[in-house]
């Protein structure tokens, strides 16, 4: 079975080559269908974008598509950035730019109010137009000032009580079995193994 990661964003298609590992599939990315369209991630939720993504490059290239969209939801500012988080600064804001907006907005929030939880939306997306999804929720808080050098997006300033860390302090491998994206992607292999099993006894009948 082929699957193509809609996303070419390096950061995350190295976390999703990652999480997919181990499984009897051939895993595809955007760098292979460089003419591949630029799908406007303009819903109001993440599982509206992340679908938008799946579906689309689905119907480009004749393959399974698998794509996520993740919102940081933060208490004090009544959910926000939640589906924007990305380009919370602006269009063409960096990652620096997002989280640096963020602190600026909670400067005054203190610790115990400044509860926050990442959401990812996994969706899996077929050529014959079937669509699944899959969510994943980590749960922390905004820290006062970053910390950690790994990771990307809003990693150095969401810390985890847990962990007493922030996500940018935590190994790829320890993010990998914890994080939202992990939890979503968790499920999302075991709808992937399901479908390969559907393929095999349909190709056996």
């Amino acid at each position: 079975m082929q699957i193509v990661l809609a996303t070419r964003n390096q950061h995350k298609k190295q976390e999703l080559v990652a999480l997919l590992a181990g499984m009897d599939i051939t895993i595809r990315t955007l760098d292979d269908f460089p003419d591949a369209p630029d799908v406007l991630e303009d819903g109001e939720t993440c599982e509206a974008n992340a679908l938008k993504k799946a579906v689309e490059i689905a119907r480009y290239t004749g393959l399974t598509a698998v794509a996520d969209d993740t919102g940081l939801e933060v208490d004090a500012l009544g959910g926000r950035p939640g589906a924007f988080a990305a380009r919370y600064a602006g269009e063409q804001a960096s990652y620096e730019d997002n989280w640096r907006k963020l602190l600026q907005e909670l400067r005054d929030v203190p610790a115990e109010q400044r509860g926050a939880r990442f959401v990812t939306v996994a969706a899996i997306a077929c050529p014959s137009g079937k669509t699944l999804s899959t969510k994943g929720v980590l749960e922390g808080r905004i820290a006062e000032e970053p910390a950690g050098s790994r990771g990307f997006g809003y990693d150095p300033v969401f810390f985890i009580p847990e962990y007493h860390q922030t996500l940018a302090q935590l190994s790829p491998d320890m993010k990998n079995r914890i994080s939202h994206r992990a939890r979503a992607f968790t499920q999302a292999r075991i709808l992937l193994e399901q479908m390969m099993a559907e393929q095999n006894n349909s190709v056996g009948a």
